[in-house]
C-alpha cells in the first residue's frame, strides 16, 4: 500500500503540471492574438498607403485639367455637434457656478440656460453657447469642409477675388456665371450677403437665377445657406415663395441637418401663412422627433412663434402625455417654453399635466427652465400654483442645485403675500433651535436665495431680515458663500457700518 504521504505529493505535482500546461495554452494564445493583431495593423497600413497614392494621383491629375474648366463641386460633408453634456449648468447671477461649476463649467457643449435660438440671431450656438454672427467664425468648419473634398479647386475668378492683388472693387455682376461657386466658399458667401442688402432688383434677380437650380444642395451648405437665408430677408416677394417651393417635399430631412434648420427657420419668417403651413404640416407625424434634435428643435420653437395655431395644432397634440418627459429634456425645455409662451389659448391641458410633475422639476438640470419660465410670464393663478409647491420646503429646495433658481424666481416674481410667506418660513426659528436663514446665510446655493429676499423685501418684513442677519455678520466671513451675500449686499445696505457702530 503506497504511503498517504507519497499520495499527497503525487497530487501537488499532478496540479502544479496542470497548472503550468494551462499558462503555456495561455501563453501561446496571447502570441497567437498578438501575431493576428500585427498582421492586421500591417494590412490597414497597406491599405492607407494604396488610398494616398490613389489621392496623390488624384490631385496631379486635377493639376493638369485647365482651369478655366473647373467646375464648383456639389458635395457637401455634414458635420454634426456632438451631444451637449448633462452635467449641471451655472445660474445666471455674477460670479455664481450654480450648476457645477454653463449653464456648469459644461466642457464643451451647453444649451444657453434652455433659450431658444433662432434664425434671426445668425446661427445656432457653438460648443460654448454663444451665437455666431452670420458665418466669420466658421474658419474651422470652412477648413474642415475643404479638406473633406467640400468644393474642389477653385476657378480663376474666385482665386483673383479672394487674393484681389490689383484691389478691385467687384459688384454682383462681376461674378455673374460663378454665383452658386462664390456661395459655397466663405469669402464668396459672404460678399453676396452683403451686396444682396442693397443690391437692385436686377441685381437679385442675376443672382437668383442662378442659385435657383442649386438652391437645396445650397441649403445644407456651410456657408451656401446664407446666402439662401438672405434671399429670404431681402428677396422678393417671388422669390421667397420660390425657394420654399424648393423645400417641399425636404423640410424633415432640412429641419435635422445643421445648416438646413437655420434656412427652414427663416422661411417660416418670411412666407406667407398658407405656405408655413404646406411647410410645417411635413413634420407631422415627426414632431418629437424634431424636438429631441439638436437641430429640428430649432425649426419646432420657429414654428411655434411664428405660424398661426391653427396650422400647428398637430405641434400641441404631440405633446399630450409627453410634457414631463419633453421638460426634462436638454432640447424639449426650450420647445415646452415656447408653447407656453406663444400657444396661450390653447395651452391649458398642457399646462394641468406639468402641475402634477412640479415637485419633480424644480429639481431638474432642465426642468426647473420651464418652472422658472412660469413665474416669469406665467398668469397669477399659474404662478400661485408653483409657489404653493414650495411652501413648507424653503431652506431644502434652496440648498439645492437646480431647485434654488426656482425659490429665487418665487421671492422675484410672486405675489406680495406670497413671498412673505416665504420669507417668514425662512426667518422662523425651528423648534430645535436652528436658523433656516443662518443655514442658508452659509450654503453654496440658497446664500442668492437671500441675497434675492434682501432685494425685494420692505417694510417690517424688512427690518426682522436685516436684524436677523446682523449677528452673525462676522462669522459669515469664514465661509466662502457667507462672504458673497455680504460683498454683494451687506456694503450697499449698511449692515456694516451699523455693526461697527
Amino acid at each position: 500500500m503506497s504511503s498517504p504521504n507519497l499520495t499527497h505529493s503525487d497530487a501537488r505535482i499532478a496540479a502544479a503540471n496542470a497548472s503550468a500546461e494551462q499558462k503555456l495554452r495561455l501563453q501561446s494564445q496571447q502570441i497567437l492574438l498578438q501575431q493576428q493583431q500585427l498582421l492586421l495593423l500591417q494590412q490597414q497600413q497597406q491599405q492607407q498607403r494604396e488610398q494616398l497614392q490613389q489621392q496623390q494621383q488624384q490631385q496631379q491629375q486635377q493639376q493638369q485639367q485647365p482651369q478655366g474648366l473647373q467646375q464648383p463641386q456639389a458635395q457637401h460633408v455634414t458635420r454634426q455637434p456632438s451631444h451637449h453634456s448633462k452635467s449641471g449648468r451655472s445660474k445666471p447671477h455674477s460670479g455664481r457656478n450654480h450648476k457645477g461649476g454653463h449653464d456648469a463649467g459644461r466642457a464643451q457643449h451647453e444649451i444657453d440656460q434652455a433659450s431658444s435660438w433662432s434664425s434671426s440671431q445668425g446661427s445656432p450656438p457653438n460648443a460654448n453657447g454663444i451665437h455666431r454672427s452670420h458665418h466669420k467664425d466658421d474658419e474651422t468648419e470652412a477648413d474642415a469642409h475643404q479638406a473633406e473634398g467640400g468644393h474642389g479647386q477653385r476657378s480663376a475668378l474666385l482665386e483673383d477675388f479672394r487674393s484681389n492683388k490689383n484691389n478691385k472693387k467687384y459688384e454682383l455682376k462681376d461674378i455673374a456665371g460663378s454665383v452658386v461657386e462664390f456661395s459655397s466658399d466663405q469669402h464668396g458667401s459672404r460678399f453676396i450677403q452683403q451686396k444682396l442688402e442693397t443690391a437692385t432688383d436686377e441685381e437679385k434677380q442675376m443672382v437668383f437665377e442662378e442659385i435657383m437650380p442649386h438652391a437645396l444642395q445650397l441649403m445644407t451648405d456651410v456657408f451656401g445657406n446664407y446666402v439662401i437665408q438672405k434671399f429670404f430677408e431681402h428677396g422678393q416677394v417671388d422669390h421667397k415663395s420660390a425657394l420654399a417651393k424648393q423645400m417641399e417635399g425636404h423640410v424633415l430631412s432640412l429641419a435635422l441637418q445643421m445648416y438646413g434648420c437655420r434656412v427652414v427657420q427663416k422661411g417660416l419668417e418670411h412666407v406667407k401663412s398658407d405656405q408655413q403651413a404646406l411647410l410645417v404640416k411635413e413634420l407631422d407625424g415627426n414632431v418629437l422627433k424634431c424636438v429631441k434634435d439638436q437641430n429640428g428643435n430649432h425649426v419646432i420653437q420657429k414654428a411655434i412663434e411664428c405660424v398661426p395655431t391653427e396650422h400647428i395644432r398637430f405641434i400641441i397634440n404631440a405633446f399630450t402625455g409627453q410634457v414631463y418627459v419633453l421638460a426634462t429634456h436638454p432640447y424639449g425645455c426650450r420647445v415646452i417654453q415656447r408653447m407656453f409662451e406663444h400657444c396661450v389659448d390653447t395651452k391649458a391641458p398642457l399646462m394641468e399635466e406639468l402641475h402634477k410633475y412640479i415637485p419633480n422639476l424644480v429639481q431638474d438640470q432642465y426642468g426647473n427652465y420651464v418652472i422658472q419660465h412660469i413665474l416669469e410670464r406665467g398668469t397669477p393663478a399659474e404662478k400661485a400654483l408653483v409657489v404653493s409647491k414650495i411652501f413648507g420646503q424653503v431652506l431644502t429646495l434652496s440648498k439645492h442645485k437646480f431647485a434654488s433658481n426656482v425659490v429665487e424666481k418665487c421671492v422675484a416674481y410672486g405675489s406680495k403675500l406670497d413671498r412673505q410667506k416665504l420669507i417668514d418660513e425662512v426667518i422662523t426659528t425651528k423648534s430645535d433651535g436652528t436658523s433656516p436663514l443662518v443655514l442658508m446665510m452659509k450654503d453654496q446655493f440658497a446664500n442668492y436665495v437671500v441675497q434675492k429676499m434682501l432685494d425685494v423685501v420692505d417694510g417690517e418684513q424688512r427690518d426682522i431680515l436685516v436684524a436677523k442677519i446682523k449677528p452673525h455678520l462676522s462669522s459669515l466671513k469664514k465661509y466662502t458663500y457667507g462672504k458673497h451675500l455680504i460683498s454683494s449686499k451687506c456694503h450697499h445696505e449698511g449692515f456694516l457700518s451699523t455693526q461697527s457702530s
